[in-house]
């Protein structure tokens, strides 16, 4: 009889785990939300992967976005053609800062960095930039051609 209590006991503690084996999956973007304009879409594919090995089909994957206020957007993913891939069409609609997950519709809610959509985020200002530096390549050529005429040049010899 105490045997099978301890057996029954031991089955009893295993049983959980064997239940929770298995079960997570990852997901690789192929483009993030940073660059996108406010009113823009981004179009990630997502490849949701069990244990980050073996493609997952037939799932409902999600991209949620949640702006700074904290109202939520959810944009269902549709299958993309591929074994274990989705695509999802994401519009953020105005400028700011956004919080963004992905559902994998397996196992688990694969959260990200905040990212700055639109307008607020650093540039750098390519195009003013190369007129400066255009502008002064001209005036320092200018200087030089200048400076060619103003030196004498080399004196006759006098001739005896």
């Amino acid at each position: 009889m105490k045997r099978l209590l301890l057996g029954l006991a031991l089955a009893a503690m295993l049983v959980p785990a064997a239940a929770t084996a298995g079960g997570f999956a990852t997901v690789q973007l192929s483009s993030l939300p940073a660059g996108t304009d406010a009113g823009g879409t981004w179009t990630p594919t997502m490849t949701i992967l069990q244990h980050g090995v073996t493609p997952l089909d037939g799932l409902q994957p999600a991209v949620r976005i949640t702006d700074e206020a904290g109202q939520i957007q959810s944009f269902a993913a549709r299958p993309a053609g591929g074994s274990g891939t989705y695509v999802a069409d994401v519009r953020f609609p105005t400028a700011g800062t956004w919080r963004y997950e992905i559902w994998d519709g397996f196992s688990q809610t694969h959260t990200y960095s905040p990212v700055t959509i639109g307008g607020r985020g650093f540039s750098f200002p390519t195009g003013p930039v190369a007129g400066v530096v255009l502008v002064a390549v001209a005036l320092a050529g200018g200087l030089v051609v200048a400076l060619r005429r103003r030196r004498p040049g080399p004196r006759p010899a006098l001739g005896r």
